[in-house]
């Protein structure tokens, strides 16, 4: 039976898709069988990271509706055989239920070992019934005072639901600016929320728009080890910036 999870967010541009898309690839590098599920209506991108788009036929709406089958909606990635997506679409002529969303997720969990579900940002409709339909959830912040603020007033919701854990991923981390005291140190930024620490991804253009290079990337590799095995390795962003080499790089990042 799958892990259920959610990908959630306190507001909108921290990355969240893109985390989803990336941590299914590392997970799905390990030979294990991940499904991701786009159930933001109205505003879905997941196949446009996954670079799926063009090959949609069908989507989760149509599944719930009853126009095709889950086989139909199901994208296979190329290069990833055991990863798959399931699309949103830009409406849904009638308002999905919660317990549609359920239905659909248990005729899913047993064909994977993961469904990873990319929701809507904020606290409003979609994010509720994304979260309903999850066991565990992954909050994706920043280390930037409004996206903190807006994360621990999710994690606040998801501590007063029926979910087995809400863990942390900080993304978009900066290690120039951390050792410059420019921005918070991630160690800060889990102390400010009251969630289990499971990730730390750095700010890399190259690895936000390539997913081939993502999975090389160690970060990754550590938050799907830390979320599959239970171990608890934090990626280090600011080893090559500290000392007096790494003064020379931030230096040289500044000036870019």
């Amino acid at each position: 039976m799958a892990r259920k999870i959610v990908l959630t967010s306190g507001k909108g541009g921290v990355g969240k898709t893109t985390v989803c898309a990336n941590l299914g690839i590392a997970l799905s590098q390990r030979g294990l069988r991940v499904a991701l599920l786009d159930f933001d209506i109205g505003m879905n991108n997941l196949d446009v990271a996954m670079r799926l788009d063009n090959q949609v036929v069908f989507d989760l709406i149509d599944v719930i509706e009853g126009r095709c089958r889950i086989a139909q909606a199901l994208l296979q990635d190329v290069n990833y055989p055991t990863l798959y997506v399931m699309p949103s679409c830009h409406h849904a002529k009638r308002v999905i239920s919660i317990d549609q969303m359920r239905h659909l997720m248990s005729r899913l969990q047993d064909g994977f070992d993961y469904v990873l579900i990319d929701c809507p940002a904020g606290m409003e409709t979609g994010f509720r019934r994304a979260v309903a339909c999850a066991d565990e959830a992954i909050v994706v912040a920043t280390p930037h005072p409004y996206s903190i603020k807006d994360a621990q007033k999710v994690i606040d919701y998801l501590n007063g639901s029926n979910l087995l854990q809400v863990s942390v991923v900080v993304n978009r981390v900066r290690g120039d600016l951390v050792c410059s005291g420019e921005m918070l140190d991630v160690k800060q930024v889990f102390a400010l929320l009251n969630a289990k620490p499971l990730g730390v991804l750095p700010e890399d253009d190259f690895v936000n728009c390539n997913l081939e290079a993502a999975t090389n990337n160690k970060a990754y590799k550590m938050l799907a080890s830390n979320l599959h095995d239970g171990t608890a390795s934090i990626y280090d962003c600011t080893s090559r910036y500290r000392g007096f080499f790494g003064k020379l790089r931030r230096n040289a990042k500044r000036n870019a």
